[in-house]
């Protein structure tokens, strides 16, 4: 007879892990390298959930829950001092690094 192992949720496992700043930090990193954008912003709210929830998030970044709620939506469009107000309020900050430069493309 098998012995099953309880497995845990995906969700449940992502949050836990994106309580550790590290962690969180890397996960917006490589949602910054997708070609959808909005992936960013959903990366940022999975991070928020972890951190607290939309109305923690609010009363730490001095925001608008329910705005906070659409800018951190597929549809949102984040102002810049929002954005960098979220990213405060869960403990990181925006950075920004030279990429490799890219090959020319020939006409």
């Amino acid at each position: 007879m098998a012995i099953l192992k309880k497995v845990r949720d995906y969700q449940e496992h992502l949050l836990e892990q994106l309580q550790n700043p590290e962690e969180a930090a890397a996960y917006l990193n490589a949602a910054l390298h997708d070609d959808d954008p909005h992936v960013f912003l959903l990366a940022l709210r999975d991070i928020t959930d972890a951190q607290g929830g939309m109305s923690w998030l609010a009363d730490v970044a001095d925001l608008n829950r329910e705005s906070l709620y659409r800018t951190l939506s597929l549809r949102g469009n984040p102002r810049f001092f929002s954005l960098l107000a979220v990213l405060d309020a869960v403990g990181l900050e925006l950075s920004i690094h030279p990429r490799e430069k890219r090959k020319q493309k020939r006409a």
